[in-house]
């Protein structure tokens, strides 16, 4: 995505448009499925100067803006990847810790049916696949 398709994405969540909206874009943009730290780092040598506390401020409202997507593949800090709203799933190594996005297991979104729904609607199912890569070969 360019600087302009951020801009629009962000008017159209009805944020403003700033440096450090669109510096933390422009990260998880390069540096997909990275911890807040990495983003801030990266911010940080985009900006200068930005407090941890400010990049997790933006994490926070572009996610809750749905620009963004936190994914949680347990023991791990939460991770950060734009939000395509897509429905993808994550394929973890136990070993390294490679993650990798992977298309929707079966149909349309929310792509799996429980056999009880409890009264839910469902809107998105979230699937983690474990295994080892390559990293060991």
């Amino acid at each position: 995505m360019s600087t302009a398709d951020h801009s629009t994405a962000l008017r159209a969540a009805g944020l403003r448009v700033t440096a450090p909206r669109l510096a933390t874009l422009e990260a998880v943009e390069e540096l997909p499925h990275a911890d807040a730290d990495a983003v801030a780092q990266s911010v940080r040598s985009t900006l200068g100067t930005i407090s941890r506390q400010a990049v997790y401020d933006i994490l926070g409202a572009l996610t809750e803006a749905e620009i963004l997507r936190r994914v949680s593949v347990g023991g791990r800090s939460m991770l950060y990847e734009m939000h395509r709203h897509d429905n993808h799933h994550h394929l973890v190594c136990t070993r390294c810790g490679r993650l990798e996005d992977v298309p929707c297991a079966v149909g349309h979104a929310p792509c799996l049916t429980p056999q009880e729904d409890h009264g839910f609607e469902i809107e998105v199912a979230e699937v983690v696949y474990r295994g080892v890569c390559t990293c060991l070969l």
